[in-house]
């Protein structure tokens, strides 16, 4: 038998008071300060520098690969840093143990203890940290009520759904009133459904508890729905540090445009550059306006631009003014609806080169235009995100 008693629902928002001041107040920011990971000959994390700042949520995002796993793992203490220094708070924590860094990890697959009951679980951490027996009862107890699981306290991990799995293994993380917690792909096992709702649930309770969450994600949608701040990594390397909006509109490489999706891409040369702007020509489209914001150009450069599929306007050939910046000539592939967006498939006419363009489906029913016609695409050069690398 467990210790679990019900608590009265007038005594529940008092726990949840004291719970947020306590959590809010020792949150804690995350600094890397030229870390790399060497295993051997390979180096999974290069030189990376980050500054994750307290009560923010942030996301880990890239492929498979990428080092973003292996990043938060160096922050738990679960892999030793080859070079750098690791701060939590003002505390240098390189040589600490786990046990000593005051965070908490959620792993991918939940790391629940099979035999044990739910309130077993979620008392492990503070037993294995020797609290009093009436102590722990009582924090267990008051977590149990707080993510709603008073009544699954004494199941096992194995007779809850995958939701009520990724709320014990939360509380568990929680009752040990972490400065940070860790996350290693904690949606990834939930359907879309419940992934949708639960990620809502993450954030509520990050807001609500003002801690320092770090995630690490391979999906945009999460990272753009949770984030304060994203870090896209490549490679072992931060690609680009931003908000979500950012990431997402205002991409500073072809890789980032890449992963985060439906950006097309076009190559060319440096023609001229001014201070928030630049002009390149592309071969087989022509001159092409776009914004450079504090992307380094210089004249004669290779480099590229990016415009989302969602920015750009079509409509039948000829286009108003054969001579204007910012179009392509293209010819309808497929045309395929979504749901919501109808996504539109598109040759180059000039260079054979793949397009994509998106619009809402009430939107693109309006449009006269079928399969192997000749469209005219343009957009506006504040949405040509130039990309130095």
């Amino acid at each position: 038998m467990n210790s679990s008693t019900s608590v009265a629902p007038s005594e529940i928002q008092p726990m949840l008071n004291q719970l947020q001041q306590e959590l809010s107040a020792q949150a804690v920011g995350v600094t890397l300060r030229n870390v790399t990971k060497r295993y051997g000959s390979f180096t999974a994390v290069e030189n990376i520098n980050l500054e994750i700042q307290a009560g923010s949520y942030t996301c880990l995002l890239g492929p498979s690969g990428c080092g973003k796993t292996t990043t938060l793992r160096m922050i738990a203490g679960h892999e030793e840093i080859s070079s750098g220094d690791l701060l939590i708070g003002e505390r240098r924590v390189n040589d600490l143990p786990p046990t000593q860094r005051n965070t908490a990890m959620m792993f991918q697959n939940y790391a629940l203890f099979p035999h044990k009951t739910v309130w077993e679980n979620v008392e492990f951490g503070l037993k294995m940290r020797q609290m009093p027996k009436a102590e722990r009862a009582s924090q267990v107890n008051e977590m149990l009520e707080i993510v709603g699981l008073t009544k699954f306290a004494d199941r096992k991990p194995a007779k809850l759904s995958g939701g009520q799995q990724q709320r014990a293994a939360l509380a568990r993380a929680l009752v040990t009133r972490p400065q940070v917690l860790l996350l290693d792909e904690p949606l990834s096992a939930l359907d879309e459904n419940l992934r949708v709702k639960t990620r809502s649930e993450l954030r509520r309770l990050q807001k609500q508890f003002g801690m320092t969450f770090v995630q690490v994600t391979h999906g945009q949608d999460e990272a753009f729905a949770l984030s304060d701040q994203i870090i896209v990594m490549d490679n072992g390397r931060i690609d680009q540090i931003g908000t979500p909006s950012q990431i997402f509109q205002r991409p500073v490489s072809r890789f980032v445009a890449r992963f985060v999706g439906d950006n097309n891409i076009f190559m060319g040369k440096v023609r001229e550059v001014t201070p928030n702007s630049v002009q390149m020509e592309v071969e087989g489209i022509g001159t092409l306006l776009c914004c450079r914001e504090n992307q380094p150009a210089e004249v004669g450069d290779s480099a590229a631009c990016s415009v989302r599929s969602d920015s750009m306007s079509l409509r039948p050939y000829p286009p108003d003014d054969l001579n204007a910046p910012n179009q392509l000539t293209a010819r309808v592939v497929s045309i395929e609806f979504t749901g919501y967006v109808t996504r539109v498939s598109l040759l180059s006419e000039a260079t054979g080169a793949e397009i994509t363009y998106k619009a809402r489906s009430d939107d693109w029913m309006k449009q006269p235009v079928a399969e192997g016609q000749l469209v005219s695409l343009s957009w506006s050069s504040d949405d040509c995100v130039f990309l130095a690398h």
